[in-house]
């Protein structure tokens, strides 16, 4: 009783302080930023070298190099080096011709000559049809096409260029494939007032489709009379476009130009950065803290209350047949703690949910403080799978003591488990994905390399660690139950329509889903439609609003359950609050279909193979929050009671 009425007297006060930490970490979030890369320093006249991303497109989610297309090439080819984040994203960052001179203006500067024969024009009109873009990169800044809303005077970016567009000239009904064959670069650099050196704050880019025309017989010196540096002939449209067909001659040139910016460099990631609909972000989120926060509070009051009630009352009770008389959770005490049914798998899930909470924890609180930067290209992939493998040893011991407390003695069987069920059936489905996207020829596909890598990680560290933590965890003193189980079990009695098993599981599962549903179309956004997602500090809040959510749904119907003398609380406490992940696999359906404007079968196999994976992830970390919620909840009320 005096733990309750301690718990009462200080849940506002924890509830202030949540809401404290969670605004100083939202405003920290947006206010301090480590950008994971030094500056570097240009003075004028100094070379930049652009570099090649791969070709994406939002409609088949299937990655290409650069060089997939017969475009200009380098002498020779260099491939930069790529973490294994950037490798599993299906970046490939190359060398190209494009080279300019820091504040030196350049025109038509021709890269190369080309005509195409079928098979390259095929491929180009493919890559149209699929609405590939380009991706390049300048001084760790990627490629940017800026692009003025039509009912506003501001301006978005859209990451990349498209390789062409699909038209028709005027007075004609065909459509053609034209290819942007003239690109006017846009650098914009911050001058340092003391010094000469200037740096490097903006790259942008608009694509332009000429027809480039010459006299007389091509050669290296041949002067354009489209576009000419010396006559001071510029491109500006494209009125008369380059099309694209067999046997058509197709001339690459590009434009430099420098703007002087008065954004500093450790501002220049800024306009990346920001979402279109950051307002309507910010209020959603705020409108969402506040109504869970005031919920949790409310249901935690209403619960601390009646079971102080419970308590008194069962308390009070001099004799045992008055105990027998009295109906509720206090009657089922000689069975609350009985081992449920495969309680060797909800060990391996149990200690999975702890190694991913443990994951996702440490991942965000770097992200939070600005280490995860977004320059720093596929930190964040390699950061989660690091940590995953580093957490294997939390996730061992979570499982063996949980294990041991239901009298198992066979400790290496429940870490091997461990080890493999969630890796290798989250591995099988990747390994799947991976072929279907080899068969495309895809630079998205994981090379045999990077594929081995994994395993090494996989068996080389994470396994032997899961081992570590249950060796560890099996030598401690096994939990011991606040009460003592009978040897027969209770007869459950029939349950009430709203008591029942699936019912309860399901409805337990909205609460948690609609506390993440505003962040999860950003999310979603940012991996399907290639925008940046960096707004950390509200997906920090988000993490701490659903785990407050899981917790408190899962006890609260643990509470109703054990009320209407259902003891069976261990394997539905775990899925009452990861049935949330039925709900994000069905929104992310929903979002396929009215988002997404994804037509190849490949790509839908990808799209929904990737989502089952994050939404078996989802379930594991929630069901974890629920099932260890409900553990400490009915320790804690049956350790409070008198019991004969």
């Amino acid at each position: 009783m005096e733990v309750f009425g301690r718990l009462r007297i200080n849940l506002s006060r924890w509830i202030g302080f949540i809401i404290t930490v969670l605004v100083i970490f939202s405003v920290s979030s947006r206010a301090f930023y480590l950008p994971g890369v030094a500056p570097q320093d240009f003075i004028k006249g100094d070379s930049l070298k652009v570099k090649v991303n791969k070709l994406s497109s939002t409609k088949t989610q299937l990655p290409y190099s650069y060089y997939s297309l017969p475009y200009c090439k380098p002498e020779r080819i260099v491939d930069s080096a790529e973490n294994l984040g950037e490798v599993l994203r299906g970046d490939r960052i190359e060398n190209s011709p494009f080279e300019f001179k820091m504040r030196e203006p350049q025109l038509c500067t021709v890269a190369c000559r080309i005509t195409l024969d079928a098979k390259t024009a095929k491929e180009f009109k493919e890559k149209i049809d699929d609405e590939y873009r380009v991706n390049m990169i300048l001084d760790n800044l990627p490629l940017v096409v800026p692009i003025k809303r039509p009912d506003s005077e501001s301006i978005f970016y859209q990451h990349g260029f498209n390789v062409g567009l699909k038209g028709q000239y005027t007075g004609s009904k065909a459509k053609k494939y034209f290819i942007h064959n003239h690109l006017t670069f846009t650098v914009k650099y911050h001058k340092d007032p003391q010094t000469e050196t200037s740096r490097i704050v903006g790259f942008e880019v608009k694509p332009f489709s000429v027809k480039h025309e010459y006299e007389g017989k091509w050669t290296d010196k041949t002067r354009l009379t489209t576009c000419d540096a010396h006559a001071k002939r510029t491109v500006t449209t494209s009125e008369s476009p380059q099309e694209v067909e067999d046997k058509k001659e197709i001339i690459f040139t590009y434009d430099a130009e420098f703007q002087n910016s008065d954004i500093k460099w450790a501002s220049r990631w800024d306009t990346y950065l920001l979402m279109a609909d950051d307002q309507i972000h910010w209020f959603s989120i705020v409108n969402s803290l506040m109504i869970v926060l005031f919920l949790s509070g409310m249901v935690a009051m209403i619960m601390l209350r009646t079971l102080y009630r419970d308590i008194s009352k069962y308390n009070q009770l001099e004799t045992q047949e008055e105990a027998q008389e009295e109906t509720g959770w206090k009657l089922v005490h000689g069975d609350a703690f009985r081992p449920p049914t495969n309680s060797d798998l909800l060990c391996v899930y149990a200690g999975t949910g702890v190694q991913m909470f443990g994951m996702i924890l440490v991942m965000m609180m770097f992200a939070v403080l600005g280490f995860l930067s977004p320059s720093n290209r596929g930190g964040l992939m390699t950061a989660m799978l690091l940590l995953w493998v580093f957490m294997g040893i939390f996730a061992g011991y979570a499982s063996s003591r949980l294990y041991k407390m239901f009298k198992g003695t066979e400790w290496k069987g429940i870490a091997l488990r461990t080890s493999f069920m969630f890796p290798g059936i989250v591995f099988a489905i990747f390994f799947v994905l991976n072929a279907l996207i080899w068969g495309e020829e895809s630079s998205g596909a994981v090379p045999f390399g990077t594929m081995f890598a994994l395993v090494v990680m996989w068996f080389g560290i994470s396994v032997p660690l899961v081992y570590v933590g249950s060796y560890v965890g099996f030598r401690k003193p096994a939990i011991e139950d606040p009460v003592k189980t009978n040897k027969i079990p209770r007869q459950i009695p029939e349950q009430a329509w709203y008591m029942n098993s699936l019912f309860s599981i399901l409805i337990g599962g909205v609460l948690p889903f609609g506390a993440v549903f505003i962040e999860l179309f950003f999310i979603l956004t940012s991996i399907w439609l290639h925008q940046f997602y960096y707004i950390f500090g509200f997906l920090f809040i988000v993490f701490v609003i659903l785990i407050i959510t899981c917790a408190e749904i899962a006890i609260v119907l643990c509470y109703f359950q054990l009320c209407s003398e259902d003891y069976l609380w261990w394997w539905r406490s775990y899925l009452t609050s990861g049935s949330s992940a039925i709900y994000l696999f069905l929104y992310a359906a929903f979002y396929f279909f009215t988002k997404l404007e994804i037509t190849k079968p490949v790509s839908g196999f990808l799209y929904f193979g990737y989502m089952l994976i994050a939404s078996y992830a989802f379930f594991v970390l929630t069901g974890t929050i629920g099932f260890y919620a409900c553990f400490w909840f009915t320790r804690l009320i049956y350790s409070s009671v008198k019991i004969d």
